[in-house]
């Protein structure tokens, strides 16, 4: 039987979201499907937030935070100081 982790899980609930947003209206033998607007909206953004999360792009570790949160002062100073030297030189 297969294994299912959390990212195959979460894979797998993007894919049906999405499906409902774009698909809307449909009727499938005995389940009628029809979410309206707000519900097509709502489907597409669960499921692009799902398929983004199985990736890992909502998925962040405290050491990725932390990095982050380093590298990000550290690039914005460079580019402050690289913009003033711009608008001296002028």
């Amino acid at each position: 039987m297969t294994d299912f982790t959390a990212n195959n899980t979460f894979v797998i609930a993007g894919i049906v979201f999405i499906t409902i947003a774009v698909i809307g209206r449909s009727k499938l033998a005995f389940i009628e499907i029809n979410p309206g607007f707000f519900g097509r909206f709502l489907a597409l953004i669960i499921g692009v937030s799902s398929l983004l999360y199985a990736v890992g792009l909502l998925n962040f570790s405290v050491g990725t935070l932390d990095s982050l949160r380093t590298y990000l002062p550290e690039l914005i100073q460079q580019s402050v100081s690289s913009i003033n030297e711009i608008l001296q030189g002028s």
